[in-house]
């Protein structure tokens, strides 16, 4: 009843997320700022980054190891700063993320030798993909579960990743149409526009500092611990009664020897974990083959797009994926997190593996568009089946840990496509990742269907609103 007598624009605006948004608190706002400052310097430093190091006479297949090791590079770093975040406090890691955006962006611009370029990626903050790299995503989202409020996260987690598409998209755009300016118009070579696109990157690391340091401190992961120890001690205190005056010490018994994985708790989440562990590893193996460094170099190299209009495509499929995550929030709260994702993600996938066969350009981009339609609908909904699924004490680090499984596999996709591109099968390393990622998409369904099933009636039983 309550519903049908909220006016309509209020309903639009409560199914776009926009009053979750309105009403979040001001730290989850500043985050989602973050993400888009941070994935606008992705998107132009991805859209240029390949064709740059081909410009500077690095072959194909080492351009794939270059890539390669920045990953895993970036698998050393973020593991670290997310592993010891909440010792270290929130802020500061982001702030160090930040810093290595910075380092790396100056380097960019300054330089042209292969292996200063490698040391500058590999232990600064360079995205090879266009996607999250760094220790930037599991500590933001961590941290959001954490100050925002349960019936707003979906919505507010939904805005979070829309905003960092729409950054990169805003990036790819600015990026080609600055290359091309800074070359018909001001006579720039090649190699000095790209290397001012690096400095603008800095220049955004900069940016994505001050936000980082500005935050307050209810982000830190010690005020809401301590919220929980109070709530603890109130509870012990009514119990105290119940127990006996001088509490009875067990017999000494020999230490058990504990498993792997035993930090984690109960087995389920053991389970759990494993299952992320490798699902999300495959599809992150198989978005490396697929990377959006690799993707713009394809379409430059097969069709001689310049890059003022390779931004223009890119710009348009970046703003399509990000309108369709306002659908899939809608679909999310009706029909759950992970059929969302497996539904939505199974004909981008298909997508992906067509879009080398065609030989004219009208259908290539036919079949990126449409894989671009509905690529990133399941962002949002696995982020907040994430925050749902997993422990909030123990979920800095889990979401950590599998940043790094990810990180690491996608490390190895391009590689794989720098082999494959150099002796002249560039399109078959499309259509691995596509197939990858359709058994990836049928592991999700399978896997954790009933678990979130169970996780409603839990919450139904409670009183709770999932």
């Amino acid at each position: 009843m309550a519903r049908q007598s909220t006016p309509l624009h209020g309903r639009i605006l409560e199914e776009l997320g926009l009053l979750s948004l309105w009403h979040a608190p001001r730290d989850a706002k500043c985050l989602c700022l973050q993400r888009f400052v941070r994935f606008f310097a992705y998107g132009g430093s991805t859209l240029v980054l390949a064709s740059y190091l081909s410009a500077l006479n690095i072959s194909d297949d080492r351009i794939g190891l270059f890539m390669t090791l920045t990953l895993i590079g970036d698998v050393a770093i973020s593991f670290f700063l997310t592993l010891f975040a909440d010792a270290l406090g929130r802020r500061l890691v982001l702030a160090l993320g930040s810093a290595l955006m910075i380092g790396s962006g100056i380097t960019f611009g300054l330089s042209g030798n292969f292996w200063i370029l490698l040391v500058a990626a590999v232990f600064g903050v360079i995205s090879p993909s266009g996607n999250e790299i760094g220790p930037f995503k599991a500590v933001e989202e961590s941290t959001l579960a954490h100050i925002t409020p349960k019936e707003l996260l979906r919505d507010i987690l939904m805005w979070y990743t829309l905003l960092g598409t729409a950054g990169q998209a805003l990036g790819v755009m600015a990026c080609g149409w600055a290359v091309n300016l800074m070359q018909t118009e001001r006579g720039w070579e090649f190699i000095p526009a790209c290397r001012a696109i690096f400095f603008v990157y800095a220049v955004v690391g900069g940016i994505k500092f001050l936000l980082s340091v500005t935050m307050s401190q209810e982000v830190e992961v010690e005020v809401v611990a301590s919220k929980q120890a109070k709530q603890k001690q109130q509870d012990g205190e009514e119990n105290n009664e119940t127990q006996p005056l001088l509490g009875e010490r067990p017999a000494a018994q020999q230490p058990e020897k504990k498993p792997i994985f035993s930090f984690l708790g109960d087995g389920k989440l053991v389970s759990l974990v494993i299952r992320l562990f490798i699902l999300f590893g495959l599809d992150s193996f198989a978005s490396g083959l697929a990377s959006l460094s690799w993707m713009t170099y394809f379409f430059k190299r097969k069709f001689s797009l310049p890059e003022g209009q390779l931004g223009s495509i890119f710009f348009t499929t970046s703003t399509i994926a990000a309108f369709s995550m306002f659908i899939a929030s809608s679909i999310a709260k009706r029909i759950g997190n992970v059929k969302t994702m497996a539904f939505t993600h199974l004909p981008s996938a298909i997508c992906l593996a067509l879009i080398p066969v065609p030989s004219a350009l009208p259908l290539a981009l036919t079949f990126l568009i449409l894989r671009h339609c509905t690529s990133n609908m399941d962002s949002a909904p696995r982020s907040a089946f994430l925050a749902a699924a997993l422990p909030a004490d123990k979920r800095t680090a889990i979401m950590g840990s599998i940043n790094v499984v990810k990180t690491s596999t996608q490390s190895l996709g391009p590689l794989v496509t720098g082999v494959l591109a150099d002796r002249g099968f560039f399109g078959a390393s499309f259509i691995l990742a596509g197939i990858l990622k359709i058994i990836y998409d049928l592991g999700v369904l399978a896997s954790f269907v009933g678990l979130e099933r169970e996780r409603e009636r839990g919450a139904e039983g409670r009183g709770e609103e999932v």
